[in-house]
């Protein structure tokens, strides 16, 4: 097992939550948001279960907190809940701001570093029947919100993202339906593909109108391999690799939106979104990579993106995710290639179990063997000239995993969703005892 000291001075290791997946969304006085009636709708999520519990966290953020702290982990990456802070999407709630300043303050009182997530995807209600992510709208309502929330934690904070994983806010909600607001609708997803990065740089912006600086965006990337060698997978292939990957990357630095994408979303983008790219273009201070996983594309006659996915042959995470270190590597280093002087994070980056606690103990074997393997590519990219500055593990805790419910565990603490008993797992011991070294 790798050490703290094989990693350069100063690298920061962290583990990550979203509001919506450990808060309980029905404390606090917080707004419903299009999760809270996505999966009020029969089909949607897995038992139809929601937020609304979720892990307690509203109310048991200290000891969650000492989890962190006692893990020896340096940071803990969280994210505000729009949905809390602004009920309606526009005014703020103060007892909203009032439990996040209390988080923040807790976090700065064990010696861990902030670092926050404005939008983990629990966009309120109110402005989800207004359009949402596909209405330019979104752009100025966003910034609002974000400046409202760093006006409060800012001065604690010690890293800030916009978004986390436009391509699930904008493809995976839109076009493919699996999240909310579970449109399947190709003009939506073009809509919300431009507005969430328009969105994105016109917080930007306002941020550092404010003051607020060390800004970033936190991106999700996966592997697109053929099937074959064959034209047609290979084209597969690359159509997918240029909306799951090239889409987002592409855009914030500067490269435009792909051809291969816009294929297909171009006929549906909105108006004059070509005049809005300088400002998505506009420079950031560092870059979050999250990885997975990969995926294996076949060619295919249906309509546009025209391609399929075929199982592959590599070992799989409970929820049937290959397991592909490489992968991590190979993205940090395309990443550095896109933006080479930009400072990157591994901000996500854990696996699916479905361990259960057995006499106090939740052995997570396969959690350890990817946990090893996923920092020795880190490494990997490090030693091969990538400024790689830290590693965030998802997640802290078993949580809300959308609309596949309590079932699947990524956490290296295990939660008893009826009594709320957190048991770390021995993954969590084993980090513990690498970074105390």
């Amino acid at each position: 097992m790798l050490t703290r000291k094989d990693f350069p001075p100063g690298f920061r290791f962290g583990v990550a939550t979203a509001a919506y997946q450990i808060e309980g969304s029905s404390f606090g006085g917080a707004g419903p948001c299009h999760w809270d009636s996505f999966a009020a709708t029969p089909g949607n999520t897995a038992g139809g279960s929601d937020g609304s519990r979720a892990c307690d966290h509203y109310h048991r953020w200290p000891g969650d907190l000492d989890l962190v702290r006692d893990g020896n982990f340096d940071s803990y990456r969280f994210s505000t809940s729009w949905a809390r802070v602004m009920p309606d999407g526009v005014n703020v709630h103060p007892e909203g701001l009032d439990f996040y300043d209390r988080l923040v303050d807790g976090m700065v009182a064990r010696g861990i570093a902030p670092v926050l997530t404005l939008y983990h995807w629990d966009l309120p209600s109110a402005l989800s029947l207004q359009g949402g992510w596909c209405h330019r709208d979104i752009a100025e309502r966003f910034a609002d919100y974000a400046c409202a929330v760093m006006a409060r934690l800012g001065d604690r904070i010690e890293m800030t993202a916009t978004l986390n994983e436009p391509w699930c806010i904008a493809w995976l909600s839109h076009f493919l339906g699996k999240h909310a607001p579970g449109l399947r609708d190709i003009r939506a997803t073009a809509h919300a593909s431009h507005y969430c990065l328009l969105a994105h740089a016109t917080a930007l912006q306002a941020l550092r109108a404010d003051g607020h600086g060390n800004l970033g965006i936190v991106l999700n990337f996966e592997t697109a391999h053929p099937a074959s060698r064959s034209t047609a997978d290979m084209a597969a292939a690359a159509r997918r690799d240029a909306i799951y990957n090239r889409w987002f990357l592409d855009a914030v630095t500067g490269a435009g939106y792909p051809a291969l994408a816009l294929d297909g979303l171009g006929p549906h983008m909105p108006a004059g979104w070509q005049d809005d790219m300088a400002l998505i273009a506009a420079p950031l201070d560092w870059l979050g990579v999250n990885y997975y996983t990969r995926s294996i594309l076949r060619g295919s006659d249906e309509l546009w993106p025209s391609f399929k996915f075929v199982p592959g042959p590599l070992p799989k995470t409970g929820i049937g995710w290959e397991i592909r270190p490489e992968g991590l590597t190979e993205f940090l280093l395309r990443a550095a290639a896109a933006a080479p002087h930009l400072p990157l994070y591994v901000t996500e980056n854990g696996m699916a179990g479905l361990e259960s606690q057995k006499c106090g103990i939740v052995d997570d074997t396969t959690r350890q063997g990817f946990i090893r393997d996923h920092l020795q590519a880190a490494l990997d990219a490090i030693k091969a000239g990538v400024d790689l500055r830290g590693f965030y593990q998802w997640s802290l805790l078993d949580n809300y995993e959308w609309a596949l419910g309590y079932g699947p565990r990524f956490g290296l603490v295990h939660v008893d969703y009826t009594t709320q008993i957190r048991t770390p797992k021995v993954s969590y011991h084993m980090l513990r005892e690498a970074l105390s070294r």
